[in-house]
């Protein structure tokens, strides 16, 4: 049985995609690397956005970025995958480095508690927080 390491993908899907065929090709990508014995840490879904330049003589992507841990035999076989899907314009895999998921997670708790601290705050003070509107 070979290590699993933590690897992340970010892929760009079609965006002239119906919004539930997306979500189906998202799921099949998340469904193959469980399948090949992975496990999915987070997948994230950053939208439709303009591309740099036209892939495919596109001019629009859904991006997708998908956290996982997975042996390495995985990353080839979800390579070809992503070749072989038509509506898989661009994609990326990178090993990451357990130091920069050790800065990611201080960094999340980091910001959590900034948040907390803000809307504690906001809620001593009575001023509105981003949710609420003043009242005119």
């Amino acid at each position: 049985m070979s290590v699993r390491r933590l690897y992340e993908t970010t892929y760009i899907v079609n965006a002239a995609l119906e919004d539930a065929d997306t979500e189906a090709i998202v799921k099949r990508v998340s469904d193959y690397i469980v399948d090949h014995g992975g496990q999915i840490v987070e997948v994230n879904k950053w939208g439709r956005r303009r591309l740099a330049y036209p892939i495919k003589k596109k001019y629009n992507g859904y991006y997708v970025y998908c956290c996982f841990e997975s042996p390495s035999n995985t990353i080839p076989l979800l390579e070809r995958f992503f070749v072989l899907e038509d509506n898989v314009l661009r994609h990326l895999t990178m090993q990451l480095d357990p130091k920069l998921r050790e800065f990611r997670k201080v960094r999340a708790e980091a910001q959590a508690l900034r948040a907390a601290a803000m809307a504690e705050a906001n809620k001593s003070t009575g001023a509105p927080t981003k949710s609420e509107a003043p009242v005119s």
